[in-house]
């Protein structure tokens, strides 16, 4: 089956580009080799800032916008997620993994202050929305170095670097 990407836009200001997709489906599979996971679907939409805001206040309780917002299938009660048995015998994720909701407005103003493209911050985005579906996150320094460590591997992987 392997992983899939299922995505939508729901906002104007900016044009997707093909070659974005593409990019992001080479990032997800890359993540996935490097996490292990083989199977699974991930749901990316692109919003506006206005949109993300009402997310970030609905679902985190914080009244701004925010650049990306992950919603993992693997929290909760009675995750969507199948183990099945590969032939090596591990377990590995496969189903819905998430949502991953990405404020292209957001991106933008970020790749114009750090210096590097739209389409390089929107992976970095797609990547870390990624690892948060997998549990990964940054409240503490270790976290913290351990999940951007991953991300960076990631994106130099795909030829994505600063």
């Amino acid at each position: 089956m392997g992983l899939t990407l299922e995505w939508s836009n729901e906002q104007e200001a900016i044009e997707i580009q093909d070659a974005w997709i593409g990019r992001l489906k080479e990032l997800l599979r890359l993540a996935g080799e490097a996490e292990g996971v083989a199977d699974g679907e991930v749901a990316l939409t692109f919003v506006d800032d206005a949109r993300i805001h009402e997310l970030n206040r609905e679902y985190r309780g914080i009244d701004r916008p925010t650049d990306v917002l992950s919603f993992s299938m693997l929290e909760g009660d009675e995750p969507d997620i199948v183990f099945d048995d590969p032939e090596d015998g591990e377990s590995a994720l496969s189903g819905m993994l998430g949502d991953i909701v990405i404020s292209l407005e957001r991106a933008k103003a970020q790749s114009e202050e750090y210096g590097h493209s739209l389409e390089r911050e929107i992976g970095f985005l797609f990547v870390h929305g990624f690892l948060h579906l997998l549990g990964y996150d940054h409240q503490t320094p270790e976290e913290e170095a351990v999940m951007f460590a991953k991300q960076e591997e990631i994106l130099r992987r795909a030829g994505l670097t600063r």
